[in-house]
C-alpha cells in the first residue's frame, strides 16, 4: 500500500521510527509532514496527508501529533476521511473493520515505540467487515459528512 504519513513539530520525535515501521512491512510512504520540530499547524499537515488518501495517491494515512487529538478533530473535518486515535491494538484494528477507517492518528507524548508499531501493524491489516450493520452504521457517518458540507456550502 501506499501510506501517507503526517507529522507536526510534536510529532518529529517519532516520524522516522512510523516511516521505519510502515517501510518495513513493504508499505511506501509519502512524506506530507514537518521536517524538523519548527512550529507548524496540524491542520495545514492534515489536510495536505489526507488530499493524498482522496485522490487515491495513497491508500490510507497515518498522523502523528503530541497528543493525536488534534490531528484526529483535524481529519475527521475533511469528508471522505475517517481518522480514528490509535493508542491502543484494538481500537486500530476495530476502527477499520467497523467503522471504515481510513486514517489513524496517534500522539508522539503518549505512545510508546513498541505500542505505535502493534497499533499499525493492526490497523493496516484490518480489513472492512463489510456485513449490513456496519455498512449501515458506515453510510450514517457519510450522511453526517453530508450534513456538515451542505450546512458549509449554505453559509458560503
Amino acid at each position: 500500500m501506499k501510506i501517507a504519513l503526517g507529522n507536526d513539530h510534536a510529532g518529529f520525535p517519532l516520524k522516522d521510527f512510523v516511516r521505519s515501521v510502515l517501510e518495513g512491512l513493504g508499505h511506501e510512504v509519502i512524506d506530507r509532514g514537518a521536517p524538523d520540530e519548527s512550529p507548524v499547524d496540524f491542520p495545514d499537515i492534515t489536510r495536505a496527508t489526507c488530499e493524498l488518501v482522496l485522490t487515491g495517491e495513497a491508500d490510507k494515512a497515518v498522523l502523528v501529533c503530541g497528543t493525536g487529538v488534534g490531528a484526529v478533530m483535524a481529519a475527521n473535518k475533511i469528508p471522505g476521511i475517517r481518522c480514528a486515535l490509535g493508542h491502543d491494538v484494538y481500537s486500530a484494528h476495530q476502527s477499520v473493520e467497523h467503522d471504515d477507517a481510513n486514517v489513524i492518528a496517534m500522539g508522539a507524548w503518549l505512545i510508546g515505540r513498541a505500542t505505535a508499531k502493534e497499533v499499525l501493524e493492526a490497523f493496516l491489516v484490518a480489513k472492512f467487515d463489510d456485513d449490513e450493520d456496519t455498512k449501515r452504521r458506515v453510510a450514517k457517518l457519510r450522511e453526517l459528512e453530508l450534513m456538515g458540507a451542505r450546512k458549509l456550502a449554505n453559509e458560503i
